[in-house]
C-alpha cells in the first residue's frame, strides 16, 4: 500500500477555538475597552514585550525611589554582593528615608542593596554610587546614564542614585516599566524587591510596598516625592503569565496601590491558558487497505500554553492519507504544530490511537475476490 504523505494546514480564527484551561489568578476589575487607572500615567506590557495598555507613557516625569532599581543594577554591575563598603559621613548625612547609617561603618554591598530597595533608604543609594563610582556620585550617576541608553531608556536621564527631586532626573512610565521587567531577570535584585521586611544592627525596617501582601505581586518598587507623587512599578503573575506595569503621578499612597493593582489585574486578566495541543482530540485518520478501519492519529499527551486572549494562532497538521499495515498502537504516523506568529508555541508527534493488524493470506484474497466482485457487478449492471 503506497505511503502518501498529506499536509494539512489550519488557521485558527481567535484562540478560543482552541479547549481552554482552567485558569488561576484574578480576573476582577477589568474592562473590555481596558483599564480606569487612577493615575497620572501608566504603562502595561506582557513578558514578550507586547504592550497592553498606556496613557502618558511617555511623557517625561520624575519617578523618585523607582530611581533605585537602577542603583541597584549599576551597583551589582560593577561591585560583587560580598564587597565591603565603607560609609562616607556624607552618605549618611542625606535626608530623607533612611536606614541610619553612620560615618565609617562597613557594610557589603548586599546588605547596603537590600536597605536601599526594601525600605527605600536614601543613605544606602548613596553610600552605594559612592563606592561604586570610587568616591563620586555624579561619576557613578554617568553609569546609570549609560546603563539606561544600553536598555533602550529613551525617556531617563538621571542625576542622582536615589530618586529625591532634582531637575532633570526624569524618567516614563514607559521607561520604568522596561527597568522593572530587565531587573527581573535578576534573580538577587528581584528577591530583594520581593521582600516585606529588612533587618540592620537589631533593627528591622518594613518594605514600603503595601501591594506584597498581594499573592499575584512578585515584586515591586515604590517611590514617592513632591514632584513624582505616588508611584510604583511592579511584576505580577497569573494565568501562567507575567505582566510588568508602572503607576506615575498618584495623589495618594491608597490610590496608587489601587492603581497598580488594577493595572496588573488588567494585565493578568488579558491572558488565558489554552490546551494548545489536545490528546483527546483526533488530528487525522490514515486509510489502511483491506478493508481494515482507519486509523485515527491523536497526540499522546496534551500541551498547555499561555497565550494573549486576542491572539490568532496557525496550527500545522502533517499526517499520511494512508499507511502500510500492520499499524502499532502508538506507532508514529504524524506531527502537529501550533504557531503564534513566527513563534512555535507547540509541537508533537501524532500516533496510532490503535492497532491495526494486517490480514493473513486468505484474509487478503478475501478481500481482493469480493472487491473483483464488487467492480464486475459495476459493469456490468
Amino acid at each position: 500500500m503506497r505511503r502518501a504523505l498529506l499536509a494539512v494546514v489550519v488557521l485558527a480564527a481567535a484562540v478560543a477555538a482552541l479547549a481552554p484551561v482552567q485558569a488561576s489568578g484574578d480576573a476582577s476589575g477589568t474592562s473590555a475597552t481596558g483599564p480606569s487607572i487612577d493615575a497620572a500615567a501608566w504603562y502595561l506590557v506582557g513578558a514578550d514585550g507586547t504592550v497592553l495598555a498606556q496613557q502618558s507613557s511617555r511623557r517625561s516625569r520624575a519617578i523618585a525611589s523607582i530611581t533605585k532599581v537602577m542603583t541597584a543594577l549599576v551597583a551589582l554591575e560593577h561591585a560583587r554582593p560580598s564587597d565591603v563598603v565603607r560609609v562616607s559621613p556624607s552618605a549618611a548625612g542625606v535626608g530623607g528615608s533612611t536606614i541610619f547609617l553612620r560615618g565609617g561603618e562597613e557594610l557589603t554591598v548586599a546588605t547596603l542593596v537590600r536597605g536601599m530597595l526594601i525600605p527605600s533608604a536614601n543613605d544606602a543609594a548613596t553610600a552605594l554610587a559612592i563606592h561604586v563610582g570610587g568616591g563620586s556620585v555624579a561619576r557613578f550617576v554617568s553609569l546609570m546614564n549609560a546603563k539606561a541608553r544600553a536598555l533602550g531608556l529613551e525617556d531617563t536621564s538621571f542625576t542622582n542614585p536615589h530618586g529625591l527631586d532634582e531637575a532633570g532626573h526624569v524618567s516614563s512610565a514607559r521607561d520604568a516599566t522596561l527597568l522593572v521587567k530587565h531587573a527581573f531577570g535578576k534573580p538577587f535584585v528581584r528577591d530583594v524587591l520581593s521582600r516585606t521586611s529588612f533587618s540592620l544592627s537589631g533593627r528591622t525596617f518594613e518594605t514600603t510596598d503595601d501591594l506584597l501582601d498581594w499573592p499575584a505581586l512578585a515584586a515591586g518598587k515604590t517611590g514617592h516625592t513632591e514632584a513624582a507623587g505616588w508611584s510604583q512599578a511592579g511584576a505580577a503573575v497569573g494565568r501562567g503569565a507575567t505582566v510588568y506595569g508602572t503607576v506615575l503621578g498618584g495623589a495618594t499612597r491608597e490610590r496608587r496601590n489601587a492603581a497598580l493593582q488594577e493595572l496588573l489585574r488588567y494585565g493578568i486578566a488579558s491572558y488565558r491558558r489554552i490546551a494548545a495541543i489536545d490528546s483527546t482530540r483526533v488530528y487525522a485518520k490514515a486509510e489502511t487497505g483491506y478493508g481494515r478501519s482507519e486509523v485515527r492519529l491523536v497526540a499522546p499527551r496534551t500541551l498547555t500554553r499561555t497565550v494573549l486572549g486576542t491572539k490568532s494562532l496557525l496550527e500545522r497538521v502533517v499526517a499520511p492519507s494512508s499507511v502500510e499495515l500492520p499499524v502499532r498502537e502508538g506507532q508514529r504516523l504524524g506531527r502537529v504544530e501550533v504557531w503564534d506568529g513566527d513563534v512555535l508555541l507547540a509541537s508533537s508527534r501524532l500516533v496510532a490511537a490503535e492497532a491495526v493488524t494486517e490480514p493473513g493470506f486468505f484474509g487478503k484474497v478475501g478481500w481482493f475476490a469480493k472487491r473483483t466482485a464488487a467492480n464486475l457487478w459495476g459493469i456490468f449492471t
